[in-house]
């Protein structure tokens, strides 16, 4: 009887897993105070508004600007630079260039060219998009082409600039109330090298999306439903429908990581989450259990820094961090979705 060929099994696990082996987050050194930032808006729109209104309603006392001339390439490319130089790593060493952020410089082309083109790396390079889950998706993404032998080291950026779409000169109380959500908005860059590892690394993926409330807030300016009109370039959305919307998605997604990786809150060294205002902040631990020591607060001084938010956290702590230690990613973007990550440093 002739030789059967033989039928492939099915895959087995990696050799290695990916982890995030070097971070960088990067601030601009404008800081705009709540309290001015309210001071010309209502001057600009001539209404008068409470005293101190956008510092009580959401905790934020400042937030850090992108001046002219700053873009969102060029706070990811100085945190880019910062991350190599913590890798002890050059441009030529890597492979594939995620630019994954909220921002952008241009419509066409990806923004991860121009990033590129100042960096001199010669890698793959494209742009990941999913509003303030965009920065951990790039991670998820890069740790997926290095699992699968596409990439051999993936360096994934950020550059953040919502306060451009904020409307700074509303022309009435009912479109500076329109626009309130945009009033938290601050700027930051983050980058991260994803690599092999031999122990650590990335653990555990999970995401949960709720796409029906796409309308419920964003940007809605620059693609074909509305290419042209100053009017779309602004963030739209209401905060307390937002925060609505991810209360009644709720907890599921951490609550099913929790239970499948069969850890609790005391298994992570800390846990970094998107942080839109502080009451929200509260709100989220409130909801999920999760101890004020284990939560990297940053909304207070910088503001909601839309994806970089995760970045600038982990950057924060790092260094801190041992062989073995664990944190949790949580991240919550506009469209709705909603994203945990699990990684343990190597």
């Amino acid at each position: 009887m002739p030789n059967q060929p033989s039928v492939p099994g099915p895959p087995g696990p990696p050799r290695f897993r990916a982890g995030i082996t070097a971070v960088a987050g990067i601030l601009p050194g404008d800081v705009l105070s709540s309290d001015r930032l309210q001071q010309e808006v209502a001057g600009r729109a001539g209404i008068k508004l409470p005293s101190r209104l956008l510092t009580q309603a959401t905790g934020i006392r400042t937030r850090r600007i992108a001046g002219d001339g700053v873009y969102a390439s060029t706070l990811a490319v100085g945190a880019a630079r910062r991350a190599l130089d913590n890798a002890g790593l050059g441009p030529a060493d890597i492979d594939l260039l995620l630019f994954a952020s909220a921002s952008r410089d241009v419509a066409e082309p990806a923004t991860a060219h121009i990033v590129q083109a100042e960096l001199g790396t010669r890698a793959h390079a494209l742009d990941v998009t999913n509003a303030c889950n965009s920065f951990v998706n790039g991670i998820d993404l890069a740790r997926a082409m290095v699992l699968a032998g596409r990439a051999r080291r993936a360096l994934v950026v950020t550059g953040e600039t919502p306060s451009r779409a904020v409307r700074t000169a509303p022309a009435d109380f009912a479109e500076f109330r329109a626009g309130f959500a945009g009033y938290t908005f601050g700027d930051a860059g983050a980058a991260v090298v994803v690599e092999p590892v031999e122990r650590g690394g990335i653990l555990d993926v999970d995401t949960e999306t709720h796409s029906e409330h796409w309308r419920v807030g964003g940007i809605p300016g620059g693609g074909s439903r509305h290419p042209r009109g100053d009017a779309y370039t602004y963030f739209r959305g209401d905060g307390h429908e937002l925060r609505g919307v991810f209360e009644k998605v709720g907890t599921a997604v951490i609550d099913r990581t929790l239970h499948r990786t069969g850890m609790d809150w005391d298994d992570f060294s800390k846990v970094l989450v998107h942080q839109v205002t502080v009451p929200y902040l509260e709100r989220f631990a409130e909801l999920t259990g999760v101890p004020d020591g284990k939560l990297v607060v940053t909304v207070p001084e910088l503001g909601n820094i839309a994806s970089a938010t995760i970045g600038v956290q982990l950057d924060l702590i790092f260094d801190e961090l041992g062989s073995g230690e664990r944190v949790l990613f949580v991240g919550l973007g506009g469209g709705i979705s909603i994203m945990t990550m699990v990684w343990e440093k190597s």
